[in-house]
């Protein structure tokens, strides 16, 4: 097989607030960390065992802006993505390098301005009806 593939697909929680970077001619750059996390038990211990991996997200034009609008620190999200390196010279002429998840698709599975959204909505309604996220309807599937 001559092909690759270099595709990333990580479930996360936002380290930080979206930093956004604006050029000429319109476009634009978002960047923020998720963590992603693996939990374990110690087999002779017991003890129950988390660790977490940071993960540099790149995101372009108006999907950086759409997460700019409605996404902060501890939002839970789903990206799909390719990993890219860079290289740069820091001021005393080191070669440094990063490597990076160039998101292109995204999904926002759990916001606190989503949350507080609804919680507004929902005391300003008089009826006692349950208010349920996307996620909460798609478990009514019957498969």
């Amino acid at each position: 097989m001559a092909s690759t593939l270099n595709k990333v697909m990580l479930i996360g929680h936002l380290g930080d607030e979206v930093k956004m970077h604006y050029f000429e001619g319109g476009n634009c750059i978002g960047r923020f960390p998720i963590a992603t996390n693996e939990s374990y038990t110690n087999k002779s211990t017991g003890e129950r065992i988390t660790t977490t991996e940071w993960h540099n997200l790149v995101i372009r034009n108006k999907l950086a802006e759409s997460c700019e609008k409605y996404l902060s620190k501890g939002d839970k999200i789903f990206i799909e993505g390719r990993l890219k390196t860079r290289q740069w010279q820091d001021d005393s002429g080191n070669k440094k390098y990063t490597t990076e998840v160039h998101v292109y698709d995204i999904m926002f599975l759990k916001t606190k301005k989503f949350l507080e959204d609804n919680n507004q909505s929902s005391k300003s309604n008089t009826s006692k009806t349950e208010t349920k996220t996307e996620l909460d309807k798609e478990d009514d599937l019957p498969f």
